[in-house]
């Protein structure tokens, strides 16, 4: 599988109930699990004082990525997606 590094924003839209964001939210975090527990999601951070996310996800490629990866997660319709594949670099302290 390939890694990608995700930015992720989400933008609740005006006029959803409170409600409704808890619901997906509390689904969005079952998911990341699950996601998590398949291989597609190695980390996951937020910056500090941001309300984005910033990732390594892993798919076999991009469409795979966004169609049944991202795409699956409960707040999908309400994020925005910056991808980067990533490769190994050769410095790498990790390999």
């Amino acid at each position: 599988m390939r890694e990608f590094l995700v930015e992720i924003t989400t933008t609740v839209p005006e006029g959803t109930g409170q409600d409704e964001v808890d619901r997906r939210r509390a689904a969005e975090a079952v998911r990341a699990r699950e996601l998590a527990a398949a291989g597609h999601l190695a980390r996951l951070w937020r910056p500090v004082g941001e309300m984005r996310s910033i990732g390594v996800w892993l798919a076999g490629d991009e469409e795979e990525l966004h169609e049944k990866v991202l795409g699956t997660l409960p707040l999908s319709p309400w994020m925005t997606f910056t991808v980067t594949p990533l490769q190994p670099h050769p410095n790498d302290p990790g390999r």
